[in-house]
């Protein structure tokens, strides 16, 4: 199991072979590099035989949205002097350098750096019909200022196709013991919980959880002004048996732990096997992801015509809908639906299509300050 950052290939992954079919190696075919798993295969059968019958599009599967972003800086970089290069660029990790894709994928939490390192310019939206489609606060998330803030008269840095959430999951059968079952974040500071949760290894989803228990948002730039803030932290402490954002979820598959705060692309598809392991949405909201489609930085203003056809394809009902069904995640655009114009199985999947109430009680995570950001530091440090 690994974290949300590397994505979960499922058994609906793509795999290089079924993105090779149909694709002719044209050295002029434009090249769209996607995060493996997050479109299911059938998607690209179908756009071929609708809208891209001439294959002037390649599909390439990448695994982690670390190796995309690293590829923008590399393909920002090249040719550059090596005294010019931004110094604070991840580590490359020796990646090859490959053909410069005209779309890629990129998760929200990569998007302000890309903005700021100008690794990728604004999409125009006026070329993509569905994207009316999209629920305000997923437009709203892309519409960004040159740093990567959100500014209502910025410009759209990416299209939302794909997003999930932070969810608690629990062992069913341990609480059936104990009489009552996870419904919100305050239920972790339970005592008989102690010694039995697993938490991201993530300060902004474990302080921003506290935070949400205690009535705040996830983005509250003011952690000083919560007197109670870092007490509520070490009460939490006390119950939380380790801390990872990679192998959290084999403990309570063991039933080491009872409770575990994952990535719903990560607890998804671990239901499918393991039907005492049971899932909620807090109430009170939670964290949101979501992965976009963004535009490298290019020379060429000649953008490719049916590279907004695909993405606008991502955006239509059909598409939506497979994505949900077959992603471990769900799509923006069944937000916008009627419940009678969804499958039955997103419908009744709570996690797929979660109540109204609560999904307008949740956030992205966004951008923080530099005094923040010491402050979280500092709450974490208390922990240790």
């Amino acid at each position: 199991m690994i974290n949300r950052r590397q994505f979960f290939i499922g058994a609906s992954a793509i795999t290089l072979n079924q993105l090779l079919l149909g694709c002719n190696n044209n050295s002029n075919q434009s090249e769209i590099l996607l995060l493996n798993g997050t479109i299911p295969a059938q998607l690209f059968g179908q756009f071929r035989k609708e809208i891209d019958r001439e294959k002037t599009l390649a599909f390439k599967p990448e695994t982690s949205l670390k190796n995309i972003f690293q590829l923008l800086e590399i393909w920002q970089n090249k040719g550059l002097k090596k005294e010019n290069q931004n110094p604070f660029s991840l580590p490359l990790n020796n990646q090859k350098e490959s053909k410069k894709a005209d779309l890629v994928t990129l998760g929200d939490f990569w998007l302000p750096l890309a903005i700021s390192q100008q690794l990728i310019e604004p999409l125009d939206i006026e070329k993509i019909p569905h994207w009316s489609r999209l629920p305000q606060q997923w437009q709203q998330l892309v519409k960004r200022d040159n740093q990567g803030n959100l500014d209502d008269n910025g410009q759209f840095w990416g299209v939302p196709y794909r997003w999930g959430s932070v969810l608690i999951a629990y062992r069913e059968d341990k609480f059936k013991q104990l009489g009552w079952y996870p419904q919100d974040w305050e239920d972790l500071w339970k005592p008989e919980l102690k010694g039995y949760i697993s938490l991201l290894q993530q300060p902004r989803e474990v302080i921003g959880l506290t935070l949400k228990k205690l009535g705040y948002s996830y983005n509250n730039e003011n952690l000083t002004n919560i007197s109670n803030l870092k007490n509520e932290l070490i009460k939490l402490n006390e119950n939380v048996k380790f801390y990872d954002s990679t192998n959290y979820l084999q403990p309570l598959i063991l039933g080491d732990t009872w409770v575990s705060v994952g990535w719903s692309n990560d607890i998804l598809p671990l239901q499918q096997n393991n039907p005492n392991i049971k899932a909620i949405i807090p109430k009170s909201g939670t964290s949101l992801w979501a992965d976009l489609w963004v535009k490298p930085k290019q020379n060429n203003p000649n953008f490719p015509s049916k590279i907004n056809d695909w993405i606008d394809f991502c955006l239509q009902v059909k598409s939506a809908s497979e994505i949900c069904l077959y992603s471990n995640a769900s799509s923006p655009i069944i937000l916008g639906m009627k419940p009678e114009e969804i499958p039955k199985d997103i419908v009744n999947n709570s996690l797929l299509y979660p109540d109204k109430n609560i999904l307008e009680k949740s956030e992205f995570l966004l951008p923080i300050s530099e005094k923040t950001k010491q402050e979280y530091n500092y709450l974490v440090k208390q922990l240790t």
